[in-house]
């Protein structure tokens, strides 16, 4: 799928500052497309646009998901500059002016990327047209390919700390294609996951039918591969979307998964403490999303189980140790309180801070928790239950399960987890996760009926 380009410029016949005439649609017939076109993007004008009604609407929606504008400066048409302006306001990045004949005084004082054309009686000057091409085809590469080094629009070069709006749930006006177009490729994903069609997705990585949706497709092909427990391949897609936008939070909580998940293996090059150090990262930035501060909590978590639970112990010997390693404990239950705290919503944070707690009171016969499991207990599962995602309809099952382990009976638990497994639509990973924690409980002697009676279910 080719990138995109919208170009702004006037329509027709127009005159210049001199009142010679130009004809604007050979310029860009002759010049501009071509030359985009030879620089690997598909092009689009407001005025191309069949659809009855106005043309707003398509050119709001342009400047916004374009990855690259370029803006015909030769006259000083209000319009043109007013899209320049809305394209600057919106988007940091991807912007070339162009101008033929004499260069206007705002052109000449403009910082960012901007190329002269010959015009010679109305249209492109056919004495310099193939070098005009040439040259605007590598600067429009090499803005491309310098996506991230410099931030085109004033705006955002002058306003540093300004962030872009999250411009992908901007939908505009009665223009539907693009969204329509990117979620029916969402589905085709998940159909290929659910199917184990691990090569089907790697391919529909790279047909995003939206090229503005390309880091967000990289993305989600990254966590279909994960949740397939293909941690590598996950990870490159993952980092293919975060080279194309760097602060997208969700792939940078994919980046941490997988590197969790690559150092729980044994991987050389990766450890608990690289994906420790990649969360904390985050939470500079983002220091109030409870989902990061979990997954903080997964890695201390981790790191905690490592420490004790190894092949060969007896389970004296791991009971034994996991109390000893009691400060890893409590910083897995710190990281996951402060993401329930951040959202009592959010119940995989709750139920996992509610379990640590449950495992150290177990362990340690330490009642410095006793407060907060008289509390949490209820407000997890009315969390879980009060769940609307059905994609998220797995989890929320399988933390009634576990809430059943701590405070139900054999029979409620067995119950939660068949009705859990049930919604789970071949996320192995998922599966392997519920599974591998009653293993946990199991081997440090917790709460023995209701394991084994989990333990049943998953068989």
């Amino acid at each position: 799928m080719k990138p995109h380009a919208f170009v702004a410029m006037p329509f027709g016949v127009k005159k210049d500052g001199q009142g010679n005439e130009i004809y604007f649609n050979r310029v860009y017939a002759e010049l501009i497309k071509p030359a985009l076109e030879a620089a690997g993007l598909e092009v689009f004008r407001a005025d191309e646009e069949q659809r009855a009604g106005g043309i707003l609407p398509d050119m709001f929606q342009e400047l916004l998901i374009a990855d690259l504008v370029v803006a015909d400066l030769t006259i000083d048409n209000p319009n043109v500059w007013y899209e320049l302006g809305v394209r600057h306001a919106l988007r940091a990045r991807g912007v070339v002016l162009i101008c033929g004949g004499q260069v206007t005084t705002a052109f000449d004082l403009y910082t960012d990327r901007k190329l002269r054309y010959g015009i010679k009686n109305g249209g492109p000057d056919f004495a310099t047209i193939e070098q005009d091409q040439k040259n605007l085809t590598g600067m429009v590469k090499a803005t491309m390919e310098s996506w991230h080094d410099r931030k085109v629009s004033p705006v955002y070069h002058l306003l540093p700390n300004l962030q872009e709006p999250d411009w992908k749930v901007l939908r505009v006006g009665a223009v539907k294609e693009f969204w329509e177009q990117h979620e029916a490729w969402e589905q085709r994903i998940a159909l290929a996951r659910k199917a184990g069609h691990i090569g089907d997705v790697l391919v529909l990585a790279d047909e995003a039918p939206i090229v503005a949706f390309r880091a967000d497709a990289c993305i989600a092909a990254g966590q279909a591969l994960r949740k397939a427990e293909h941690f590598t391949f996950g990870l490159e897609q993952v980092e293919r979307g975060l080279a194309l936008e760097p602060q997208n939070l969700k792939g940078l909580q994919e980046k941490g998964i997988c590197l969790q998940r690559l150092a729980m293996e044994g991987k050389p090059g990766y450890s608990l403490d690289r994906a420790r150090s990649h969360y904390h990262g985050l939470l500079k930035t983002f220091p109030n999303d409870p989902e990061t501060w979990a997954l903080l909590g997964r890695v201390d978590k981790d790191a905690w189980v490592a420490s004790w639970h190894r092949p060969g112990n007896s389970p004296e010997l791991m009971r034994d140790e996991a109390a000893y390693e009691d400060a890893l404990l409590q910083a897995a239950i710190e990281s996951y309180s402060i993401a329930y705290r951040r959202n009592p919503g959010h119940y995989y944070s709750g139920i996992n801070a509610l379990t640590l707690m449950y495992l150290y009171r177990h362990l340690t016969n330490d009642p410095r928790y006793d407060r907060e499991m008289a509390m949490m207990a209820g407000a997890v599962r009315f969390a879980a239950e009060s769940g609307q995602d059905e994609e998220q309809q797995f989890w929320a099952l399988a933390t009634i399960g576990d809430l059943e382990v701590l405070v139900g009976t054999p029979e409620t638990t067995k119950i939660a987890y068949k009705e859990a497994i049930a919604k789970n639509e071949k996320d192995w990973s998922s599966l392997d996760s519920s599974l591998t924690q009653l293993q946990l409980f199991k081997d440090i002697g917790f709460r023995l009926e209701n394991v084994d009676a989990g333990l049943a279910v998953f068989g």
